[in-house]
């Protein structure tokens, strides 16, 4: 078969893609996607987030030891889907600092990655349900919203929060984003908004766009530093899916790499030690991974303020009944609702740390259940310095690649990341939440010196599920993507995720990942970018 374009990944990047370039009906597109569909009531409900991260529509990986974290082997979710990330985090609407998109501009030489560039683009993915002014739009595929019905515990944190110095802030997306709130979320009248569901599913009848599910790409094809088309696996045998201008990588800041080296596109070095043939010699591809690691603080309530018993049978089908009837309820919650961003080091240009209230205990990490309901205050660590890499095990296409985010290899990181925790313990502690919390149980009283705080952080540090930069833009010598998003020393391939991004933003990372590939559609069919926001 042969298409115009081959998009290779069908997740937040990939859906943007599909929509934007079947737009014009002369141009035939195919998405391909290793994942099946986003049938489950899961994917459709707040809450369903809960189920997500371990190991729910997800490829299962893991890091390899982490060296600067006693050799914990982490969790790695990466999704396997259609709509990707966004069908399964926690869908909080961030996009991160102004300054994050000027560095990319002035630091890695990314021309027209401004935040005045970058800005219209944001804006004009947004269906925002109650902003419009100069930071939002409404209109767009997305659904953007606030919480349903926080429960009280939320504003007795955002109290608390004050009381620590932290100011209130109702929008992060806004004019500042230093402060404390209530979160944006990509929901629509109580349900996920994915990339699938908002950007894919309006236009999956279009005649010029084909998508295949439970399709896995094995490798790019290449013919004379031309990308060609794409082999895919399909019950057992392969088969040759032709391109006749571009096949566009968006398969994820894990995926893309991985890809990439797998059709023998890297760093040769490493090529070979996988035993793959080179076919172009490109240092920086799976180079410059960051990600943020969370670290979390967890008391016990006082009472029944959180959601730890909708777990038990009889409450599951309560809630369950409540959500499918009246969209009201414990499933309407994304459960992270409520956090915000504050300062770790005084110096930093913006905000470094940010907050997420888990109204719950162990929603993701699996912490043994308490007596009571407990509540859970994540911090991360938002511009780490420590850099990894994604590498391949060996040439198989069903090997799971070598994951090294090498957390903490800068000890800035580590410094800025307890200090954050330390802050999460303070608002925790602060005379709002006496009513709401019993008493802290993770780390504990106990827990009191840098050393025995470090062990902790060790023992129970996670990540954030947002890694970039692994094919990274820019104008540097590893830098492996121009800075309209086309391959370095190839044609006819580009890469669209957040593994082009060349510094990871102070945020959650769907947004800027939809706004990359908003902004890439236009670059792609050779229109003009939106015209730069009014600074």
């Amino acid at each position: 078969m042969v298409y115009d374009y081959i998009i290779v990944g069908g997740g937040s990047a990939g859906c943007v893609l599909a929509n934007r370039l079947s737009e014009d009906p002369t141009i035939t597109v195919l998405l391909v996607e290793a994942g099946g569909p986003d049938t489950s009531m899961l994917f459709r409900m707040p809450a369903g987030f809960a189920k997500m991260t371990k190991g729910v529509a997800s490829w299962g990986w893991s890091t390899v030891p982490q060296k600067h974290l006693n050799g914990r082997v982490i969790w790695y979710t990466q999704a396997k889907v259609i709509g990707g990330g966004s069908s399964i985090n926690a869908q909080l609407y961030t996009r991160g600092n102004a300054k994050d998109y000027d560095a990319w501009e002035t630091e890695a030489g990314c021309a027209d990655w401004s935040y005045r560039c970058v800005l219209p683009y944001f804006k004009r993915a947004e269906d925002n349900q109650r902003l419009v002014n100069d930071y939002h739009g409404y209109g767009g595929p997305l659904g953007v919203s606030y919480p349903v019905n926080p429960p009280p515990i939320s504003f007795a944190f955002l109290r608390a929060a004050q009381e620590a110095g932290i100011p209130f802030n109702d929008d992060f997306n806004g004019a500042v984003q230093d402060g404390i709130g209530h979160y944006q979320l990509t929901t629509r009248n109580a349900e996920r908004s994915s990339t699938a569901s908002a950007y894919l599913n309006p236009v999956r009848s279009r005649k010029n766009l084909t998508v295949r599910l439970n399709t896995p790409t094995l490798k790019i094809l290449v013919e004379n530093r031309r990308a060609v088309g794409v082999e895919v696996g399909v019950s057992g045998r392969v088969e040759t899916l032709r391109a006749k201008r571009e096949v566009v990588l968006c398969s994820g800041a894990i995926g893309s790499p991985r890809l990439l080296q797998l059709s023998g596109i890297g760093p040769a070095d490493a090529l070979a030690a996988a035993g793959v043939s080179v076919v172009h010699d490109l240092p920086g591809v799976g180079a410059n991974l960051q990600d943020h690691l969370d670290l979390y603080a967890i008391c016990e309530c006082t009472g029944d303020h959180t959601y730890d018993r909708v777990a038990q049978p009889h409450r599951t089908a309560w809630a369950g009944l409540q959500y499918l009837l009246f969209k009201t309820g414990p499933v309407t919650s994304t459960l992270f609702e409520t956090g915000g961003f504050w300062y770790a080091d005084k110096e930093a240009r913006s905000p470094d740390i940010q907050f997420h209230l888990g109204l719950g205990s162990g929603i993701e990490a699996g912490v043994a259940a308490m007596r009571n309901p407990g509540v859970t205050l994540n911090s991360a660590f938002l511009r780490p310095r420590s850099r990894g890499t994604v590498r391949l095990a060996n040439a198989d296409p069903a090997a799971a690649p070598l994951i090294d985010p090498n957390y903490w290899s800068d000890p800035y990181d580590r410094k800025c990341a307890l200090k954050g925790l330390q802050m999460a313990r303070d608002i925790l502690s602060r005379p709002a939440l006496k009513p709401f919390v019993l008493a802290e149980r993770l780390p504990g009283d106990g827990i009191r010196s840098e050393e025995d705080l470090l062990q902790y952080a060790y023992r129970s540090c996670k990540t954030d599920h947002h890694p970039v930069g692994t094919c990274a833009m820019g104008s540097g010598e590893n830098a492996v993507t121009t800075p309209d998003l086309k391959v370095r020393g190839m044609d006819g391939l580009r890469v669209v995720d957040a593994s082009v991004m060349p510094f990871v933003p102070s945020c959650n990372t769907n947004a800027p990942t939809i706004m990359v590939a908003e902004k890439a559609s236009d670059a792609i069919l050779g229109r003009k970018p939106l015209p730069a926001a009014v600074s």
